[in-house]
């Protein structure tokens, strides 16, 4: 399963919480960082694996899906350096 990233955050939640795959760019400390984030845990898991992430890493995080403003299961990698995607892939859309 391929991430997407949006340019708009609301659509990006919308997506993870319907177990898509969402890639969140931003930065801490001008360090460059993302979460991979999806209600999804299996679809992460699978993602990690392929990745060399250790399962032990995926936190579990409960989102407001903006829809409906309800608290949703979603699960996240943290990403940073080289763990980062590149640009352009996954699906990149505007949202």
């Amino acid at each position: 399963m391929s991430w997407r990233e949006f340019a708009r955050n609301r659509d990006g939640l919308a997506y993870a919480v319907d177990g898509g795959l969402w890639l969140h760019r931003f930065s801490l400390d001008d360090v460059p960082m993302a979460h991979l984030v999806s209600g999804d845990r299996e679809a992460l898991l699978a993602w990690g694996r392929g990745a060399g992430l250790d399962p032990r890493w995926l936190q579990y995080k409960p989102l407001r899906d903006p829809r409906t403003g309800e608290r949703r299961p979603a699960w996240h990698w943290d990403l940073w350096g080289e763990r980062i995607p590149p640009r352009g892939g996954g699906d990149s859309t505007a949202g």
